[in-house]
């Protein structure tokens, strides 16, 4: 089968995104005062179940840390847990309702300033969040990436924190995993094959492991505590399995909360998936275009098994899904593979799993981090122009201090009073031959082509069959949008990929983000 074609590229990234991953979906549980054993079915149902329906090869899906100020509140509203899955429920059925009406195509509107600036805000907020963590300092869940904390305190007076707890066992394991993180990407380390054939951040775990049993045998002092190691529920029969499972209350099912609840958990975990998948084309370096309806389908179908048995609102992650691409993931079947880790970690390997200290793991998130972020990113934009560094920045400064969807709603308005600035008009006109057996598209551009043309540009160049000629004619354009500029600039990159040739007149090159990240 072609999605086995990958199949070592996927394995290793599947076992990267489940390291990443597990702590991760406990401190989303936690953070939302919900039973640990919800985040481990989030995990599994997005993992398998979701991936198995997405079009979107490299997306993973999972528990969604920004939903977790709604989580908190809605409960509280509804009374219980149980009344708050049946909300659950219903939203990923309204999600599946979103993508049979084609709702997904907003998605393709977003500016691609604001995308750039959510990975690197991305980034930044995995740093700080993470630097607790790297020295033992583990008051706040893993996964708690909003400004306001759940414990009271925010995400600077965290560092500030930090210092009273400092943990020297966890300091010398997190500095010494990013030493192997940072030494494993050299390219004198990647010419040797056995180094390359395994993934840093499973190898850093395995140190950190090691070395701690070098402490608890040689340093006792060192050694890291149990509250600094990885958590998980303990299941030692089929019985104790069931007993994790919690069930919607369906007497609640005409209550009017209960509706408003599911319609909220439905517009925003849908918001967050389409932001998620967009970013993730955009780190994918072959630049696909992943099906946005379909992908609610699939995160609706998640949130609707979650629903019933006891778990989390789903979305894409881009955390997860960043680790993936890093590890080298190529299909689905690298969330599928890190969704069946999670079943064998609960049943089979829990002592082991428990002996790995969250400084190591913070120390895998803090290096995504940086990848997401790296200064190189911040010189492109700004060399694109203001009308792209501007909300770039805006979108990244909101975030730290909110969230993720309010960081991304105040980048769009200012993308678009920047885009206001520039008279819009549509399109172009295409021209199609078949020449000697080979399709030639001829596409002329109008006069003015702004961020408002993107969509249907996009969905023009997706459409061009393999092995086909292009020829885009801009030459009496007079102004070219930056985001329609870098979306066929990205375009050229990855029609090499599908034999697909490309010649232009009047589109300037630029530097695209794909690369970089």
């Amino acid at each position: 089968m072609r999605i086995f074609k990958y199949f070592k590229n996927d394995l290793r990234a599947g076992i990267v995104v489940f390291l990443v991953a597990l702590p991760l979906c406990l401190g989303i549980a936690l953070a939302q005062k919900a039973p640990l054993f919800s985040g481990i079915i989030s995990g599994v149902i997005g993992g398998i179940i979701v991936a198995c329906i997405s079009g979107s090869k490299l997306s993973i899906s999972g528990p969604a840390a920004g939903l977790t100020s709604i989580v908190l509140a809605a409960v509280a509203t509804l009374g219980s847990f149980e009344t708050f899955l049946l909300s659950l429920a219903m939203a990923g059925v309204m999600q599946i309702i979103f993508g049979f009406c084609r709702a997904g195509i907003i998605g393709h509107y977003i500016p691609s300033s604001v995308i750039k600036g959510m990975l690197a805000a991305i980034g930044i907020i995995l740093i700080i969040k993470q630097i607790p963590h790297l020295v033992g300092y583990d008051a706040d869940p893993e996964g708690d990436e909003s400004f306001e904390q759940v414990d009271g305190q925010n995400t600077f007076t965290e560092l500030e924190n930090m210092l009273n707890f400092v943990s020297f066992g966890p300091i010398i394991i997190g500095i010494l995993s990013l030493t192997t993180l940072i030494l494993w990407d050299t390219p004198r380390l990647k010419k040797i094959r056995w180094i390359s054939m395994i993934p840093a951040p499973l190898m850093v775990v395995m140190l950190a492991v090691l070395t701690n049993l070098v402490f608890s045998t040689l340093f006792p002092d060192l050694k890291v505590k149990e509250e600094h190691m990885v958590l998980l529920p303990k299941i030692n029969s089929i019985a104790d399995l069931w007993g994790c499972f919690t069930f919607p209350d369906f007497s609640k099912f005409s209550s009017v909360a209960v509706w408003e609840t599911a319609g909220i958990i439905a517009v925003v975990a849908s918001l967050e998936t389409l932001l998620n998948v967009e970013a993730v084309d955009k780190l994918d370096p072959k630049n696909p275009m992943s099906p946005t309806n379909r992908e609610l389908v699939a995160q609706g179908v998640g949130n609707l098994f979650s629903g019933l048995i006891g778990g989390l609102p789903i979305t894409s992650v881009i955390v997860r899904s960043s680790a993936n691409i890093s590890a080298g993931g190529k299909t689905q079947l690298a969330s599928v593979i890190h969704g069946f880790l999670f079943l064998i970690a609960i049943f089979l390997v829990p002592g082991l799993l428990m002996n790995i200290p969250l400084s190591c793991l913070a120390a895998i998130l803090i290096y995504t981090g940086f990848k997401l972020t790296s200064p190189k990113i911040y010189k492109t934009v700004f060399k694109i122009g203001k009308d792209q560094f501007i909300p770039f920045m805006i979108t990244i400064v909101v975030m730290l201090l909110t969230d993720l969807l309010k960081g991304v709603t105040v980048g769009i308005v200012a993308a678009v009073i920047f885009i206001l600035r520039n008279n819009f008009k549509t399109p172009y006109k295409v021209f199609e031959e078949e020449i000697e057996g080979r399709k030639h598209f001829f596409v002329k551009f109008s006069h003015q082509l702004t961020f408002i043309n993107k969509g249907k540009i996009a969905m023009l160049l997706h459409k061009i069959p393999k092995g086909s000629k292009i020829f885009l004619d801009a030459g009496q354009s007079h102004f070219i949008d930056k985001d329609v500029t870098e979306l066929i600039n990205e375009f050229k990159k990855s029609a090499r990929y599908n034999q697909i040739e490309v010649t232009s007149e009047g589109i300037d090159e630029i530097e695209t983000i794909s690369s970089n990240h």
